[in-house]
């Protein structure tokens, strides 16, 4: 091999990155009542929470629920609070990656999958029980909340296709 051929860089291949779904809806212009009526929630829904632990159950809800929007949304600000990305990334797997999170948001995360996934049409005693012990009551029913309007907005995102991809990190903060 030759000096030049050792030195030689092989051009990177080019990624083609598919092309961006268009939405079926602009529910906001659509049904702006709903949308106020689901942002006033929202806004309710959070007060006396810590808003890191706010942004964790949202990520978690919408991997859940496979809302790309809202994964694009909550995981941005996440970050502009100053979120690790370690956290963010190992979230989808918190159960193989508990050391990551303490106990208060390990109880948040799992009672956010039960809530989430009513497949088998409760919350199981155990979880709710777990969530309890890291929760006042005023803070466990302003988590249902919570949980309860990231939910909406994921079935709203993943309904209507709401793209993912050109939210700026606070740009829906009232």
């Amino acid at each position: 091999m030759t000096h030049s051929t050792q030195n030689r860089q092989t051009p990177s291949p080019t990624h083609e990155h598919a092309p961006e779904h268009t939405p079926r809806m602009q529910m906001a212009k659509l049904a702006p009542e709903v949308y106020k009526a689901v942002l006033a929630l929202e806004i309710a829904s959070r007060k006396g929470l810590d808003p890191a632990l706010v942004e964790l159950v949202k990520i978690r809800a919408s991997q859940v629920n496979h809302c790309a929007f809202c994964l694009d949304m909550h995981t941005k600000d996440a970050l502009a609070h100053g979120e690790s990305v370690d956290r963010i990334v190992q979230l989808a797997a918190w159960e193989e990656s508990r050391h990551f999170y303490s106990e208060k948001e390990l109880a948040a995360i799992e009672f956010t999958e039960a809530v989430t996934v009513l497949t088998d049409g409760f919350v199981p005693d155990e979880v709710y029980e777990k969530a309890a012990e890291h929760f006042e009551e005023r803070e466990l029913a302003q988590l249902i909340a919570v949980i309860a309007t990231i939910n909406v907005w994921n079935r709203i995102g993943v309904t209507t296709r709401m793209v993912p991809g050109h939210y700026k990190p606070g740009m829906y903060q009232s």
